[in-house]
Formats: C-alpha cells, sequence, structure tokens
C-alpha cells in the first residue's frame, strides 16, 4: 500500500529542518542518513508512522536550541505517536548536550529497558545499522584517522555498538524480518569491535 500525503509532507519537513546539515565531516547531505534510515525501516515492515518517524528521528535532538516549539510543530503536524517515537530515538533533548558517554549509556538503559513492541525500537535499530555500515566503510577507507570527526575513541564507539547490539538481541522482535536485521546489527557490531581494537 502506497504512503500517504503525511509521508510526503514529512520528507519536505525534514529537508527543511536538516538542510543546513552534513555528515560528520563529509559533505554529504544529513538528509541523506535519514532517508536511508527511513528505507530500512519501511523495508522491515514498518508502518507509515514508524517511517515518518524514521524520517523525523533526529529533528528534537539537532534542532531544539534553534526550534524551541520542535516538539509541539512535530505533534501538531504528524500526530503524538510519531512524537513519542521521535523523542525515544534522542539521545538528548537539551542543549548544551550532556558528556558522550552519559549520554549513551542512558540510551543504552533505554533500549534494554523498552517494552518488546515498543514501535521506536525498529527506528533505534536501523538508525544504529545504517550508521554503523557508513562508519565501517569510512573506517576501512581512511583507518583511525576517521576518528577525527568524533568525539569517541574508537575503543568507545566498539564499545556502545556492542552494548547495543546486546540490548537489541534481548528483544522479542514481532517479526522474522526485524529479528533478521537484529542479527545483521550484532554481526555488524563484531566486526567494528575486532577492526577498532587493532587501532
Amino acid at each position: 500500500m502506497a504512503y500517504t500525503s503525511r509521508f510526503d509532507h514529512a520528507v519536505h519537513f525534514a529537508s527543511s529542518m536538516h538542510r543546513k546539515q552534513t555528515r560528520k565531516g563529509t559533505d554529504v547531505p544529513y538528509i541523506t542518513h535519514l532517508l536511508g534510515v527511513a528505507a530500512i525501516v519501511g523495508d522491515s515492515g514498518g508502518t507509515e508512522s514508524q517511517v515518518i518517524a524514521a524520517l523525523l528521528h533526529d529533528v528534537v535532538e539537532d534542532q531544539v536550541e534553534n526550534h524551541p516549539n520542535i516538539v509541539n510543530e512535530i505533534q501538531e503536524r504528524f500526530g503524538k505517536d510519531v512524537l513519542d517515537m521521535v523523542l525515544a530515538c534522542s539521545d538528548t533533548v537539551t542543549h548544551p548536550k550532556p558528556p558522550w558517554k552519559e549520554r549513551k549509556s542512558t540510551y543504552i538503559k533505554h533500549i534494554q529497558d523498552a517494552d518488546d513492541n515498543d514501535p521506536a525500537l525498529l527506528i533505534s535499530l536501523a538508525d544504529k545499522f545504517y550508521n554503523g555500515l557508513t562508519l565501517l566503510r569510512d573506517a576501512k577507507l581512511e583507518g583511525p584517522a576517521l576518528f577525527d570527526r568524533f568525539k569517541a575513541t574508537p575503543q568507545q564507539s566498539a564499545w556502545y555498538y556492542q552494548a547495543l547490539a546486546e540490548a537489541f538481541a534481548s528483544k522479542h522482535w514481532p517479526t522474522p524480518t526485524q529479528k533478521a536485521l537484529s542479527d545483521h546489527y550484532s554481526t555488524l557490531s563484531q566486526e567494528l569491535g575486532k577492526l577498532f581494537s587493532s587501532w
């Protein structure tokens, strides 16, 4: 079944909110990440609301400083179900952001404590899977210099990806496709850990 005009509106809204952003250390428009995560969610059986939340999953975290009414705006435009998923996928909604380790530890605990049927889990998994794929690609191309872009060290990143993989693996995913995505993420996190431990 085709997506509705609500999806079209979400694409436009996400593009406008992130128009000036690029992926860290690159010239790649940030919207490419959001479209990639949304595609994984949709391809894994996500609902239209989940796909829309995937498109918007970084809006609050990245834009709340410049758009203080962004939370209300998302709810008005797309509904409380989408807003709840977006907030669940945000590792902070405050600025300045808390320290990296604090934010990531809180996010891991959120995934661990989330109900198996929480619709935001699929978006979180898709987000981390997409990030892991691009991180592994760039790590093989650039080596340790890649981490000049990030606040985390290679060892910290390995810890974060592995801890998330364990949290996702503990869930009872609603479909075989989503379970397979979690399994692929576990394999990906192991590959990242092996590479980063050698640096």
